[in-house]
């Protein structure tokens, strides 16, 4: 069956031969990324110094610390960190990925971000992955949760439980992206519920979601979390904006 398989995907590629995901260039070699080493060495990667609560980054070189954010208003999660700057091919990716349909593009965004993060969360030690939900009349639009299909990706390759059910979002909200950042906490508030406390209580969730802005979803999703038992939140995104 593995030499069927073999000579099956050898086939397809004649007739199909492999494409980088951003720049279209025929691949010689896919790779689990199907990204060309190009691509990929101009991926805008996230790297210290940020902010070691929210994962924001700063400008110029040094370790990483709070932001003056988080100092002064500490969030409800412990710590959240992106692998890439949403911004040049990350945000293509990410923007086909959600409003194109292009439900593919989960592999290659999920494996850099379980490869770019994996150190982070050997340090944190989450005992389940949790995805963002969406609001049910988002879902039927766009057919999939962006967050629930990453975080099937870094469930397999973290070997960490994903908890699909126990939260939902309980009224639509206006897309972030919209808002202000005071408008944003407005738009959330009271947006989450938890389904099954039981799932949660004790454990650390680590939240997941395509893209971090202000972190005002993670903060409600983090609150909720709390109010229902956990005993810690982390999050990871696969994109920080700017």
């Amino acid at each position: 069956m593995a030499c069927i398989r073999h000579l099956g995907t050898a086939f397809l590629n004649l007739l199909l031969p492999p494409r980088c995901h951003i720049c279209r260039e025929v691949l010689p070699e896919t790779g689990p990324l199907h990204i060309c080493h190009d691509c990929r060495a101009n991926l805008p990667l996230m790297g210290s110094p940020v902010c070691s609560i929210c994962g924001i980054p700063f400008d110029g070189a040094g370790s990483d610390h709070p932001c003056s954010r988080c100092l002064q208003n500490p969030p409800p999660y412990a710590a959240a960190r992106a692998a890439l700057r949403y911004e040049g091919s990350c945000r293509d990716l990410i923007h086909r990925f959600k409003y194109d349909y292009k439900s593919h593009l989960r592999r290659p965004l999920g494996l850099l971000t379980a490869e770019l993060l994996a150190d982070f969360v050997a340090r944190q030690q989450p005992d389940l992955l949790m995805p963002v939900p969406l609001h049910t009349s988002r879902l039927r639009r766009r057919g999939f949760n962006q967050a629930v299909l990453l975080g099937e990706v870094l469930s397999r390759q973290w070997q960490i439980p994903l908890l699909r059910q126990a939260m939902k979002r309980v009224h639509p909200t206006v897309p972030q992206v919209e808002l202000t950042r005071e408008q944003r906490i407005k738009n959330l508030r009271n947006a989450f519920s938890i389904t099954d406390s039981s799932a949660l209580k004790g454990h650390h969730i680590m939240l997941v979601d395509d893209v971090f802005t202000t972190g005002s979803t993670l903060a409600e999703c983090a609150l909720v979390l709390h109010q229902a038992g956990c005993h810690t939140v982390s999050a990871v995104t696969v994109a920080h904006a700017p």
